[in-house]
């Protein structure tokens, strides 16, 4: 005998609770790289360039997390993937790592090319178009900053918006240095302190799309916690087979094998499970205390 539940009849993903905010974000986004590219190219700033490059990853990842957004709910006609599309939000999370990553390498390429020359980048132009991206980075973090504790790929997107932001103070930096010390280099040598940045945070984020893909337990959710729980509730004489992961974030599921001695023990397993581990999704076996339907499986 089994048991099911989860608790509600359409499972919402985290990250489709903030869909409109990622819209508005993607809008914001996308205007300004296109104004950012313009005048990195007009102005020659690597530092510039550096970021409008990081513009295009979050254009691209925040068009990717509203194709997840789209998709996840959406049901498999043919009926072979049983837990739906959810998991595309995972890997439009790892799809902006690798750009992010890419980014990185693009700009530390490009300033270690310009060692052997001295482009003069325009500064009044740098200053400006700075200026305006960290406005629109931080409007963008003010609208994100709530989903990315509860998604991963909204704070993957949270996580790009903010790296913007640091390399619109970086831009900004570069832009009064080189005009009051005359020197070119500053922007060079911001241009490679942005791409550090952007790799460090591309290898946090992809840590954590790794953690989802192992289906390692939920972060703050202890399994050996979950089996005493489980073991101190009134008629529960065993549980094994426990295990626990994430479908995608917000969406922690559980299965486990249980033997009762009493017919409510398993409606208080699962809300124990849903009330105090935040687990939606369970799935429990009962086994009868002198056979286990599980000794017959290879694994």
């Amino acid at each position: 005998m089994s048991g099911h539940h989860h608790s509600s009849s359409h499972a919402v993903s985290a990250a489709g609770k903030h869909r409109s905010r990622l819209a508005i974000t993607f809008a914001l986004v996308a205007g300004f790289f296109a104004v950012e590219l313009i005048a990195a190219l007009r102005s020659g700033s690597l530092a510039l360039l550096g970021d409008a490059g990081h513009m295009a990853a979050d254009v691209t990842t925040l068009g990717a997390a509203l194709l997840a957004l789209h998709l996840a709910p959406l049901r498999d006609k043919r009926g072979r993937r049983t837990f739906g599309n959810y998991r595309v939000e995972v890997f439009a999370s790892g799809l902006a790592v690798l750009i992010m990553l890419g980014v990185a390498i693009f700009i530390t390429v490009e300033a270690i090319g310009r060692f052997g020359s001295a482009v003069e980048p325009a500064s009044g132009i740098m200053l400006a178009v700075g200026i305006l991206g960290l406005v629109i980075n931080v409007v963008s973090m003010l609208l994100l900053r709530r989903g990315s504790s509860e998604s991963l790929n909204v704070k993957g997107a949270y996580l790009e918006v903010l790296a913007d932001a640091l390399g619109s103070i970086g831009v900004i930096a570069a832009a009064v240095l080189v005009s009051v010390t005359g020197s070119p280099w500053w922007d060079t040598v911001i241009a490679l302190g942005i791409a550090a940045f952007i790799a460090v945070r591309a290898v946090m984020l992809g840590l954590e799309v790794l953690r989802v893909l192992a289906e390692c337990a939920p972060p703050g959710i202890e399994p050996a916690e979950i089996q005493v729980a489980l073991e101190d509730i009134p008629g529960m004489l065993e549980v094994h087979d426990l295990h626990v992961w994430q479908l995608t974030s917000g969406m922690n599921v559980a299965s486990a094998h249980i033997v009762t001695s009493a017919p409510d023990t398993m409606l208080a397993a699962q809300h124990l499970l849903r009330d105090d581990f935040g687990i939606a999704h369970v799935t429990l076996q009962t086994e009868s205390a002198n056979r286990r339907e599980c000794d017959h499986t290879d694994w």
